[in-house]
């Protein structure tokens, strides 16, 4: 089994009163750091889309009321998943999957484009009645719940190829094609690293990996010799190349950065949102923190997910059994992998992914699932026993 997760605690008895969360110190930071970043959101929000609302012929708050709407939806995720007893969801693994591959296949269906339009070019969500719906959203959770259940199985299994990793590709091939086929690329590469840190964490031997990694390789290279994809990875290694196309967002990002030094040019006062900079309210809404906010929001932003991340990886340390051990692994490095990787496309450090940066951007689906993923967090560390040997 591979080492389990740093510990991050602080040194010495924490004085944090009972939130009504569970025993410790971690339920009550998890929540507060999800009501700050979901807060500044909205703040963000208010700002980065006035402009997009007038194109659109709706009111200022349009997408603000949407988020908020989205928003009292996840928490009420949270408060349900942080209730849910752990050995649930490793009972119902299987059918949270079956029902997430059956959603994917409605997307790419013939027939099926009244419920799953094509919209920009990809069929990703689904139109229900209250809204939009994004079934590879659901998909990260499930993937982790699945991999993490079928891992604590197989442990003893992981030093062979055929018996321990093998049942997982199968799985997890048909998981990443459905995704693909939207085509959603960057969150099929997301969904795949997911499943394996879980396996990694679990004991997978890294050479299995790294034999998987150069089997895969020429795939990856040809999916991103691709097309629009072509045109982001050479935006990336070029930062002139095509400044008026696939080059142009990576360069406003930038300048909307670089523009807000310090302090920022102040709430609300930002230009990149006025048709400069597409996609200010999700894709590259970092960099509207960085025009409106500065150096101090960023630093204020990039603070408090890494006190997320290691109050998660803290949880994952001193989870009851291997199962939340991995759960609290997984859902953590789902928050991490996508807050690094949205931050570093507007800082050109990586291609742009069109990952969305977790309780920040507007979408409601990754909103609803980010704080059902916190609220899970959120029931590992009340089952952890506390200083007493007891439970929570």
């Amino acid at each position: 089994m591979a080492p389990r997760p740093l510990n991050v605690a602080p040194a010495g008895p924490v004085a944090i009163p009972d939130a009504g969360l569970g025993r410790g110190w971690e339920p009550a930071v998890l929540m507060g750091v999800t009501l700050v970043l979901f807060t500044f959101g909205l703040l963000t929000l208010s700002s980065a889309t006035t402009f997009l609302a007038h194109q659109a012929g709706a009111a200022a708050p349009h997408y603000v009321l949407q988020q908020a709407l989205g928003g009292a939806m996840g928490l009420g995720a949270l408060v349900v998943c942080s209730r849910i007893p752990l050995s649930w969801w490793r009972a119902m693994a299987w059918p949270i999957l079956a029902g997430t591959l059956f959603l994917l296949m409605i997307l790419i269906l013939p027939g099926t484009e009244s419920i799953a339009p094509r919209i920009n070019g990809a069929r990703r969500w689904l139109v229900l009645p209250m809204g939009q719906f994004q079934p590879s959203d659901l998909a990260k959770m499930a993937i982790v719940i699945w991999t993490a259940a079928l891992a604590v199985k197989k442990q003893a299994q992981f030093k062979s190829l055929r018996k321990g990793l093998l049942p997982f590709l199968l799985v997890w091939g048909a998981v990443l094609l459905l995704i693909a086929a939207e085509p959603d690329f960057s969150t099929a590469c997301l969904v795949g690293l997911l499943a394996g840190i879980v396996v990694f964490a679990a004991g997978g031997r890294i050479g299995h990996f790294v034999f998987l990694g150069l089997i895969l390789l020429p795939v990856v290279v040809a999916k991103l010799g691709q097309g629009f994809r072509l045109g982001r990875v050479m935006a990336f290694l070029d930062p002139s190349f095509d400044i008026s196309g696939t080059g142009y967002q990576v360069q406003q990002s930038l300048v909307a950065i670089g523009s807000g030094g310090l302090t920022g040019v102040g709430f609300g006062e930002g230009r990149q949102k006025f048709g400069f900079l597409p996609e200010p309210h999700n894709d590259f809404i970092f960099a509207m923190i960085g025009e409106e906010w500065g150096f101090l929001g960023v630093l204020l932003v990039v603070s408090l997910f890494m006190t997320l991340i290691m109050v998660g990886f803290r949880i994952a340390q001193r989870a009851p059994d291997l199962f939340s051990e991995l759960l609290a692994i997984g859902f953590t490095s789902l928050i991490a992998l996508q807050a690094v990787l949205h931050m570093s496309v507007g800082l050109r450090l990586v291609p742009n992914t069109g990952l969305a940066l977790p309780l920040i951007s507007y979408g409601r689906t990754n909103l609803v699932v980010t704080m059902a993923s916190i609220g899970i967090l959120i029931a590992i560390a009340r089952a952890q026993p506390d200083r007493r040997g007891r439970h929570g």
